[in-house]
């Protein structure tokens, strides 16, 4: 489960450069460009956003509408992935164990991804990388249905992932910046949280019904004709937008050492369930991608000069701490979906239809559940919110760890699925929400960057450690549930840790409203002595 300000509302049109100072991208100098205080800026400058535009209260709901429907298209080739992955292998020759690479390539990308896009959309504007991000996510998902094995499969899924991994950011900067904190916001990023789960369990019953009553290339098609009208409207309906940064520059080295750690580390876990750890590649490929990220850790703090994940990013309150609740969370959620997934499929022999049918909670409980957690937002600290999320991911697992071959989808099945609402909406957009409106505005399409990153990657990194639990518990295939039920136990130690880290997350009560609180304050937490 995305940068900074536009120009485009503010004013003057340009901004001051007292302000610009104390938003220098420049983070090695981090104390002498903070400059003049924050409360010297708020009396002397406006503040930048569309928020001053002259966009009425009616194109405002159309974009808020039609940006967040762009997070539901994108959402749908998840849960396509996961109720039609096993299906779709089948008819490309893969096996059960080799299809789950055709669940975990589109959200590889799209978390490795989102990061990067971040960035572009600082620099080149955040219509402009959404904008390309829709007609590569589109060119991709028209190219899947032309998919000839699963190698090839996997290849479209991937690079479509990056389409997804470009929108992610940008749409939360875009919504960051055009409303300020308070309601509005909140209900413009309940909704973008909502179409998560909409998304998933919709496309989990869109492409049962295409796979099983016509050929499984109809589901590329049908995603790249509904992309083309939704990203259509969705494009038309956002303002132009005056690039944070356009002077600045792409720091690729950080790029291609953060991306190709994340690429490399996960390949190797989804690998080794199919080839084992004894494959000499498997080792080395470990081993380069903990290079990777020790090369861009360094790079980032010592040498870039507009390094890709500022570091000081991580001085907000509880915001590393936050991080890692999300990517421990999702990374058993996760591994949650599939193995519900396979076991309702292998285990009960459940139609894709059926199955698709039995997500149907997730959709209508998960769209409600968003507003729930934008309206806790501000009356509830945020601990006590994700809190919440992280013993009901804990609940779920429990009960798909536990679940028999035998008993009615009434008994487990659906309690899990209608708890597993709560996980995806009281986390992300919680986190989403308390991203946006802790970071500078500068920096708000890095944390909602950051968000989407570990959501999608958490996703998809999750079901390799999971496979390879599986593969070594279930008895050469002669006893599948037990293999099913050990990966669950992962999940639920993973769901576990994250609950226990909720108790360390400190962040109070967000009542701000406007943008000129919202800055200031994200400058004082910023500062060291507002940690």
């Amino acid at each position: 489960m995305s940068a900074g300000s536009s120009t485009s509302g503010h004013d003057t049109g340009t901004v001051s450069p007292k302000h610009d100072a104390s938003v220098s991208l420049d983070h090695g100098k981090e104390k002498e460009a903070l400059g003049p205080s924050p409360k010297d800026n708020a009396a002397s400058d406006v503040m930048p956003g569309p928020a001053n535009s002259p966009m009425s209260e009616k194109m405002q709901n159309i974009f808020m509408v039609f940006i967040t429907l762009t997070q539901l298209v994108q959402m749908i080739p998840l849960g396509a992935g996961i109720n039609s992955g096993l299906a779709i292998g089948k008819a490309l020759g893969a096996t059960d164990v080799q299809s789950v690479w055709i669940v975990a390539s589109y959200p590889l990308t799209q978390g490795s991804f989102v990061l990067i896009g971040g960035r572009l959309g600082a620099i080149y504007g955040h219509k402009n990388i959404l904008t390309l991000g829709c007609v590569w996510w589109v060119v991709w998902a028209f190219c899947g249905g032309f998919s000839t094995n699963l190698i090839s499969m996997c290849f479209m899924r991937g690079l479509c992932g990056i389409g997804g991994g470009l929108m992610i950011p940008n749409i939360v900067a875009l919504l960051g910046i055009t409303f300020p904190p308070g309601k509005k916001r909140n209900l413009g990023i309940a909704l973008f949280g909502a179409m998560a789960p909409v998304g998933a369990a919709g496309g989990s019953l869109i492409s049962a019904v295409i796979v099983q009553l016509s050929h499984w290339k109809w589901l590329f098609f049908m995603l790249g004709l509904l992309g083309v009208a939704v990203y259509g409207a969705a494009i038309f309906s956002v303002a132009p937008d005056t690039p944070l940064d356009p002077n600045g520059t792409v720091d690729w080295v950080g790029a291609y050492l953060g991306v190709g750690g994340l690429i490399l580390f996960n390949f190797v876990w989804n690998q080794a369930a199919l080839v084992g750890w004894d494959s000499p590649y498997e080792i080395a490929l470990l081993i380069l991608s903990i290079i990777h990220f020790a090369g861009f850790s360094y790079w980032e703090m010592k040498v870039a000069k507009e390094p890709i994940l500022p570091f000081n990013i991580w001085k907000s309150p509880s915001f590393g701490k936050l991080m890692l609740v999300i990517f421990l969370s999702f990374m058993s959620l996760g591994i949650y979906f599939w193995y519900m997934n396979i076991y309702m499929q292998t285990i009960r022999g459940d139609s894709l239809i059926r199955v698709g049918v039995q997500y149907l909670p997730l959709t209508i409980v998960g769209a409600a559940n968003s507003f729930l957690a934008a309206w806790l937002i501000p009356r509830v600290p945020a601990q006590v919110i994700i809190g919440m999320g992280t013993v009901a991911m804990v609940i779920i697992n429990v009960l798909l760890a536990t679940i028999p071959a035998k008993l009615t989808y009434w008994a487990m099945a659906f309690p899990a699925m209608f708890i597993s609402a709560f996980t995806i909406d009281l986390i992300t957009t919680s986190a989403q929400i308390i991203a946006s409106n802790t970071v500078m505005i500068q920096h708000q399409g890095i944390a909602g960057s950051l968000v989407g990153t570990l959501l999608s990657y958490g996703m998809s990194t999750g079901l390799g450690f999971a496979g390879t639990i599986e593969v070594h518990t279930f008895e050469g295939g002669k006893n599948l549930l037990r293999g099913y039920h050990s990966a669950a136990y992962l999940a639920v130690g993973m769901s576990a840790a994250a609950l226990f880290l909720t108790f360390f997350i400190r962040i109070p009560k967000d009542t701000r409203e406007g943008w000129q609180e919202d800055d200031v304050e994200a400058v004082r937490r910023e500062e060291p002595n507002g940690v």
